[in-house]
């Protein structure tokens, strides 16, 4: 069966497997109620979590990944099943009394360690923010609005992808061939940010970002109702619900931290612009004023004018073999880490290319799985994320239980006999989501409920953008980076060029993300909101990001991270600024010292989520940052490495 389980041979096993679930958590939920309250209490909520979670998340993989349309069907099915199972259970009152009785008695409290504690004050919050503690009626109320909030979000994130139809005749003839043709129609579905036609681009901008009016209800209700949940618990707005827990802990943190970046960034991104108008002018004297539509295009034409970077010189030295080595190797230094192919069972792999990897500590032992689902297919979403199949816990009888991890990436396939070949970006990427599986594999923590990447959404990213920095530092890249024909290294002024070449309109790029993540801040801040939506994006857009809003445009209706990410867009950048402060401090002297690494895995991967995000910071830096240095971090990585500068001079 799938991932070794055996009922899932066919779809059908997932109702099986769901109804043992369900089985197992109720005689949980009764063991709960009757059990005085002690460690056993935290015990057994993480037994049942641990029971939900296995058929849920391993579901949640299999809805998007498989390409049988059944076992999707079946997944999806089992996923709604399991939410609903789980909505009842955050608003059982017996059992959370259950919970509220350990909570309330200071002896038991006080002999509990820091993360059963923790772990019960996470259980403890999910209950809260179903309105567990309100009376019978608005209990109800907001069990009704959870339900609501989840279809809109489903509604929301179908109606940012869906493409926008425009008559043909409308655009002018030469350039109607960019977009596909339906009959009398055009089919916009994206905003063609790399075609160097700058009239494809301003039509796809304006017709893609065409405002729609349900959409906008949508979005409309989704913040309302988000809004109301918050507040019928007990928060101010929703920012403030979403933010419990986090390394920011409240929106005016996040405030602060995206008001001073934007402060230091201004100079450097009024200069970025500036260098993309000129690049405008050269190319295109008619039409000089520098759009939104042109910011993509014209950092990337400058970027590859001033350091060419073309990827093809690249790839060759980049085959996923020497990239899957070179990974192995830098853990091994690091971590006394292995990764082992191991050989997959019938019916276990959802894909023949899928490979399984075994990670092994030198003296610890197998510590857990990783599935590789690295090539493109039909029906495969284009994107590269990291699923948590099975949580590490250590189980009633001693043993732990492994944790399992999907890493899945949309790598092409390569041409048969020659090897896969990576261009940069894809070999970041997959460091980057290695970042997450260590994280998953190291954070073994005793409750699955805070096993390795279940922590604050602000502190997730940290493992996984501190692995860009290794995969951009060339003492690292030349462990491993050979062409796949000649054995040749890849020469370090090309590395150099490549980590140069990225920081051209850095400073831009992370101005439109601080204004990303200022438009969610307000959108999930105090309500009702002063303006409409769209006159929020308008006032946000100018003032923030300072390139002019095009009249009739709603970008907010295409903001997907919205549904996944409310009120924490923000996080990515503060991520950054953790895994820059760390790469600096502590690895870029040396990025294969052990010592430093055995540092990064006690204080910051071991904990999974079971200690405060903040703590875990000021144990790996031995100092508490403070948000100016946060945002100092940010804006040094832009500065320009004089070494490269003079060579390439």
């Amino acid at each position: 069966g799938l991932f070794g389980v055996p009922e899932l041979s066919c779809p059908e096993g997932f109702q099986e497997a769901q109804d043992k679930a369900l089985q197992e958590s109720e005689q949980l939920v009764q063991k709960a109620c009757s059990t005085p309250p002690g460690p056993e209490t935290v015990m057994i909520f993480d037994q049942l979590s641990d029971s939900l979670c296995r058929v849920a998340d391993l579901a949640d993989f299999v809805k998007v990944a498989h390409p049988d349309f059944a076992f999707r069907e079946a997944a999806e099915e089992a996923c709604r099943n399991i939410g609903t199972v789980v909505e009842k259970l955050n608003t059982d009152v017996e059992l959370c009394q259950s919970l509220r009785r350990l909570l309330a008695d200071e002896t038991v409290l006080s002999s509990l360690d820091p993360e059963t504690r923790r772990v019960a004050e996470l259980f403890m919050f999910d209950f809260e923010i179903s309105g567990i503690h309100l009376d019978e009626e608005k209990r109800k109320k907001a069990v009704e609005l959870n339900v609501r909030i989840l279809d809109l979000c489903n509604e929301f994130l179908i109606g940012t992808h869906i493409p926008n139809k425009i008559d043909k005749h409308v655009l002018p003839e030469h350039i109607r061939y960019n977009f596909t043709a339906e009959g009398n129609y055009l089919r916009i579905a994206g905003l063609h940010a790399d075609c160097p036609d700058d009239l494809v681009r301003e039509a796809a901008y304006k017709i893609f970002l065409h405002s729609n009016a349900q959409q906008l209800a949508r979005l409309e209700e989704l913040l309302a109702s988000r809004n109301n949940l918050a507040q019928l618990v007990g928060y101010d707005t929703f920012a403030h619900r979403a933010l419990q827990g986090t390394m920011a802990k409240n929106p005016e943190t996040v405030r602060q931290f995206l008001e001073k970046l934007s402060e230091q960034l201004s100079k450097r991104t009024q200069k970025d612009f500036e260098m993309m108008t000129k690049m405008k002018m050269k190319l295109n004297p008619h039409n000089s004023m520098l759009m939104p539509w042109d910011h993509p295009y014209y950092s990337g034409v400058l970027r590859a004018e001033r350091y060419n970077i073309d990827p093809g010189l690249y790839c060759p030295f980049f085959s996923l073999g020497a990239c899957m080595e070179g990974l192995n190797s830098l853990f091994s230094q690091l971590l006394g880490i292995s990764l082992y192919a191991e050989q997959t069972k019938r019916g276990e792999i959802w894909s023949e290319d899928v490979r399984k990897l075994a990670v092994v500590h030198e003296t610890e032992g197998l510590l857990g799985y990783i599935y590789c689902d690295f090539f493109q297919r039909p029906d495969k979403p284009h994107q590269d994320c990291h699923f948590t199949v099975r949580g590490g816990r250590l189980k009633e009888n001693g043993e732990y239980q492994l944790p399992v991890v999907v890493l899945m990436l949309s790598l092409p396939n390569s041409a048969r006999g020659a090897p896969t070949l990576l261009s940069p970006g894809m070999m970041e990427n997959l460091f980057h989501e290695m970042g997450h599986a260590m994280h998953s594999m190291l954070g073994r923590t005793r409750y699955q409920h805070v096993t390795g990447t279940r922590c604050a959404t602000d502190f997730a990213e940290v493992p996984s953008i501190l692995m860009e920095y290794f995969a951009n530092d060339y003492r690292v890249v030349n462990q491993f980076a050979r062409h796949y024909k000649t054995g040749q290294p890849l020469p370090k002024n090309m590395v150099s060029r490549l980590c140069e070449s990225k920081k051209v309109c850095a400073a831009a790029d992370i101005q439109l993300q601080v204004f990303y993540a200022v438009l969610d801040q307000i959108y999930h801040g105090k309500h009702p909101l002063k303006k409409s939506t769209t006159e929020i994006l308008k006032e946000t857009q100018e003032k923030v990001y300072g390139l002019p809003y095009v009249p009739n445009t709603a970008w907010q209706l295409r903001f997907s991270h919205l549904v996944g990410y409310g009120a924490k867009y923000y996080s990515y950048l503060m991520s950054r600024a953790v895994a820059s402060m760390v790469w600096k401090q502590c690895f870029a002297q040396n990025p294969f010292d052990r010592a430093m690494g055995e540092r990064y895995r006690r204080e910051m991967l071991a904990h999974g989520g079971g200690k405060e995000p903040m703590l875990m910071v000021q144990g790996m830096l031995q100092k508490s940052p403070s948000v100016e240095d946060f945002v100092d971090a940010l804006v040094s990585d832009l500065d320009h490495d004089f070494e490269t500068f003079i060579m390439d001079s």
